[in-house]
């Protein structure tokens, strides 16, 4: 494993703010699209609707289809006070864990009032702005339905828009779980996909949904921290498919660093994806051995952030850096609403 001093560095780049996409591109495939080529050593500037072209016939693309829970609420306590939740769905539809921000800690008992949608009551305090809620009127999904929000990450500096309801989710998005978006999927429009299938580039769907543990902040050093478990399925047509392209020489694209972290999870040493279901808390960093993947679409991300570390252990520490820098210097638009970048 590659000592973290060599490249822990570049974890703490530094990005002009204007640079932090607001909202997204007015049309899903016009996004920009780097290409980091590490055969060729070459980086150039894209259009998204160009990745057809950018891959052969026989290659796979694999997507997250996990689907965004409007699982943010805003309550008030019976004191008046407002409480800021975002919910974790999970099976259980009365009782959930939720992240939350409020005046004063919360207390086990406390009753919180949604407006709308009934009452939830706080469950369990666990440490670090962490409570259990258990909904008391309604099933949490019915709570959703009613008066939930979009969880629109905090570095996009405005309220939810009738917009965001389609475009932070990806024309794809079907099972239900995740609190945020797995964003290097959301330039892809029917168009795209169409044209890829056109050129017999196989369009291939796995699930994991997306929990909070996912932006946690890297804050010692980085094989200190733990990734939180979350839940992935890769279904028997999705690992058939898969199989095949490998089988035929072609190349695994992953759409994003969950769809990564998912195929890598269930892959065995020889790189062969099979069915699978269950928890992963897989943390890729420089160093780590890839089995599944051989190209990867993703964004520009967050500084000390696990997502940046699998990116350069996926590109190379150096090549990251470059392609970053060349990023800020041409204006890219970086985070969940900004542009993409595709590894080969």
């Amino acid at each position: 494993m590659t000592g973290h001093a060599e490249w822990a560095a570049f974890l703490d780049y530094d990005l002009p703010p204007e640079l932090i996409a607001q909202h997204p591109c007015a049309t899903r495939e016009d996004s920009r699209l780097m290409v980091l080529d590490r055969l060729r050593e070459a980086i150039e500037d894209r259009r998204f609707r160009d990745l057809p072209a950018l891959l052969r016939p026989g290659d796979c693309v694999v997507v997250n289809d996990s689907r965004v829970v409007p699982a943010r609420l805003m309550a008030r306590k019976e004191s008046g006070g407002s409480v800021d939740l975002l919910v974790v769905p999970g099976p259980d539809d009365r009782l959930a864990e939720a992240l939350y921000r409020s005046s004063k800690p919360l207390r086990v008992g406390q009753v919180l009032h949604v407006e709308g949608a009934g009452r939830l009551r706080v469950a369990a305090t666990p440490s670090g702005g962490r409570c259990v809620v258990e909904a008391v009127d309604f099933g949490l999904r019915a709570t959703f339905a009613s008066a939930g929000r979009l969880p629109l990450p905090p570095y996009i500096g405005r309220d939810e828009e009738a917009a965001d309801r389609d475009r932070y989710q990806t024309v794809y998005a079907r099972v239900e779980g995740s609190v945020a978006a797995p964003t290097a999927g959301l330039h892809f429009s029917p168009s795209v996909i169409e044209t890829l299938r056109a050129k017999q580039i196989d369009f291939v769907a796995i699930t994991l949904h997306v929990g909070p543990g996912t932006f946690v902040p890297i804050r010692d050093a980085p094989e200190a921290h733990r990734m939180e478990a979350e839940w992935c399925s890769v279904s028997p047509e999705a690992a058939a498919a898969i199989e095949r392209t490998r089988r035929g020489g072609g190349r695994i694209v992953a759409v994003g660093t969950t769809t990564v972290r998912a195929l890598e999870t269930v892959a065995d040493e020889q790189g062969r994806v099979r069915p699978w279901k269950g928890s992963t808390s897989l943390f890729i960093r420089p160093g780590y051995r890839f089995r599944a993947v051989d190209a990867l679409v993703t964004n520009f991300h967050l500084p000390r952030t696990t997502l940046l570390c699998l990116v350069m252990a996926f590109a190379g520490c150096e090549r990251t850096r470059r392609a970053y820098e060349r990023a800020i210097e041409r204006r890219y638009r970086f985070y969940s609403y900004g542009d993409a970048m595709l590894i080969l």
